[in-house]
Formats: structure tokens, sequence, C-alpha cells
């Protein structure tokens, strides 16, 4: 998906923007993040979203924001939300 076509799935941008230019594996950011294998794979594959608590962890592990991981999950929820109106 182009970020031109509309916000880019919290899973997404974990992989394009984290895990793909550190070549980090998902098991890696797992065992970081204190998480199931199955939680980091569900997300990258946009079956599940971003919680509260994986913001929390995803914070920590890339020196960024629990916001600016809750913001991509609200504004792809967002997105979703507008198109099927």
């Amino acid at each position: 998906m182009s970020m031109l076509e509309g916000p880019m799935h919290p899973g997404d941008v974990l992989t394009e923007l984290y895990l793909n230019p550190s070549k980090m594996e998902a098991m890696v950011a797992a065992r970081q993040l204190g998480v199931s294998l199955s939680q980091i794979e569900q997300l990258i594959e946009g079956t599940t979203g971003i919680t509260p608590d994986t913001a929390l962890h995803l914070a920590r592990l890339f020196s960024t924001t629990p916001d600016y991981w809750e913001n991509l999950q609200t504004n792809y929820d967002m997105s979703l939300t507008a198109n099927k109106n």
C-alpha cells in the first residue's frame, strides 16, 4: 500500500521502517519486546493492531513514543471506517 493511498497498517510501518532496515527478524523483535512471536507475526500480517501495551514496548525498543504507535493505529482505523461509509 502506498502512503498516498491511505494510512499504512502499523504492522507495515513496523516492518518497512524498523525491522527491514535493521535486518531484525520477527523472532528477535518478539524476544526483545517480551511478547510472543505469534503476536508480532499477527501485527506484521495486519491481522491484529497496536494495543497500548504493545505501543509501550515498541516505543522502548525503537526509541519512539507510545503515542506514535497509537496514532498509527488510530489513523489506520479511521481510514478503514471512513472508507466503509
